[in-house]
C-alpha cells in the first residue's frame, strides 16, 4: 500500500528562554505561535481539521493540564483534538497518521513545557525504572555523564569530539571549551543542553491542501520511531539501536546524504551517537538551528527539530532533510523523519 503524499507546511516556536512568567499550561507561549502560523498561511483556526498536543501533566504539576492549554485555541466552535504524554514530535506523528487515513486534510501539532518551574534534573529521574533506578534519584546530568564516560572509555569518542559539537553551536574554540572545569565528570557545562521554557507548533497537510497554501511543501518521505530497553544494564549506552532501526525504515527510499539533519541531543556526546546511528556522511549540515544545545525545552525540543528541518526546505535552503527526536532517559526512544522538496 502506498501512503498519500503529506507535507509539513508551517512551523513556529516561542523563544527558548530560561524562565518565563507564564503559567505551566503554555497558553501565553502558544497563542503567538498559532497567530504566526495563521498569518503566514492565510488561514484561520476553523481551517484546522485536527489538533494534537504533546505535554506532561507531571511537569505541569496538575492533572489534565493539556485541557487548559486549549484556551490558546478557543472553545468555540468545538475542535477535533487529541493529546500525547510525549514530546510534540509524537503528537505530529499522530497528526500525520490522521491525514494518512484520509480523515482530515489539515492538522496542527503542538508541544509545550515550563521546564524552569522545577528541578528538571531530578524530575527526569522519574522516567527511569520505578523499582530499581528511580528510588536512587539519579539526576539527568549524572546519567548523561555515565553514558559519556562509557563512550570515552570504549574509544567511541573523545572529549575533543564532544567539544567540537558544542563549538559549532557556541562559536567558542575547542581548546577554550576543553579548558573549562567539569560539572559532572566528564561533562563540562557546554556538554549539557540548558533547560528552557518554550512551545512549538507545526502544521501538516495533505498534498492537495499543501499545494494550495505554500509554494514548496516539505513532503514526508519516511517516518518511524523505535524504543530501546529502559534497563540501562541491558543495552550498550554508546550506541542507539532504536535510532538505527527507525532510520533504516525512514530512509528506505532515500539516500542518507541529505542536505540538513536536525538532531535532538540533550548532551554533546548524544549527537555523536545519533549521527552514527543515522549513518550520515560528514557533508550533512547538522543542527543549523543550534539544536537542543541552544535550548532544551521539554516537550517541544523534538518538535522543534522536525519544524526546523522542514523550514530549511520550505525556505529553499535545502532540498532534503532528516529530523530526529528523542524521549526517555539516555536516548531510550527515538523518532526519525525524512523530508524532501518537490524536486527531490
Amino acid at each position: 500500500m502506498t501512503l498519500p503524499r503529506i507535507a509539513i507546511i508551517g512551523f513556529a516556536h516561542s523563544p527558548n528562554v530560561v524562565g518565563t512568567h507564564g503559567t505551566t499550561n503554555g497558553v501565553e507561549m502558544l497563542i503567538p505561535c498559532f497567530q504566526k502560523l495563521y498569518a503566514e498561511l492565510g488561514i484561520t483556526r476553523t481551517d484546522i481539521d485536527f489538533w494534537c498536543s504533546g505535554s506532561s501533566d507531571y511537569l505541569a504539576g496538575r492533572a489534565f493540564s493539556f485541557i487548559s492549554a486549549i484556551d490558546s485555541i478557543g472553545a468555540m466552535p468545538p475542535i477535533n483534538e487529541s493529546h500525547v504524554e510525549m514530546d510534540g514530535a509524537w503528537a505530529l506523528y499522530e497528526a500525520w497518521v490522521k491525514i494518512a487515513t484520509g480523515e482530515v486534510d489539515l492538522a496542527l501539532a503542538y508541544g509545550f513545557g515550563k521546564s524552569t518551574a522545577g528541578d528538571m534534573d531530578l524530575t527526569l529521574s522519574m522516567q527511569t525504572d520505578p523499582y530499581t533506578v528511580a528510588p536512587l534519584w539519579p539526576d539527568a546530568r549524572s546519567l548523561g555523564a555515565l553514558q559519556a564516560r562509557a563512550g570515552l572509555d570504549s574509544g567511541a569518542w573523545t572529549e575533543a569530539d564532544m567539544a567540537a559539537v558544542a563549538s559549532r553551536t557556541s562559536g567558542t574554540s575547542v581548546d577554550d571549551l576543553l579548558a573549562a572545569d567539569y560539572v559532572a565528570n566528564p561533562l563540562r557545562a557546554h556538554d549539557i543542553a540548558p533547560y528552557t521554557d518554550a512551545a512549538a507548533a507545526v502544521i501538516i497537510a495533505s498534498e492537495r491542501r499543501a499545494r494550495e497554501l505554500v509554494a514548496n511543501p516539505a513532503f514526508v518521505t519516511g517516518w518511524d520511531h523505535r524504543i530501546d530497553s529502559p534497563n540501562f544494564g541491558a543495552r550498550d549506552l554508546t550506541v542507539s539501536p532504536s535510532t538505527a532501526l527507525a532510520a533504516e525504515s525512514a530512509f528506505r527510499h532515500r539516500a542518507r546524504d541529505v542536505d540538513v539533519a536536525e538532531i535532538h541531543a540533550p548532551f554533546t556526546h548524544q549527537e555523536l551517537i545519533v549521527k552514527n546511528a543515522l549513518g550520515l556522511p560528514d557533508s550533512v549540515r547538522i543542527n543549523p538551528s543550534g539544536g537542543a544545545l541552544a535550548g532544551n525545552s521539554m516537550f517541544s525540543a523534538g518538535l522543534q527539530r522536525v519544524g526546523y528541518a522542514a523550514h530549511e526546505i520550505l525556505t529553499g535552503n535545502a532540498g532534503t532533510a532528516v529530523a530526529h527526536a528523542t524521549s526517555g532517559p539516555l536516548l531510550q526512544q527515538n523518532m526519525v523523519v525524512t523530508l524532501a522538496g518537490d524536486e527531490n
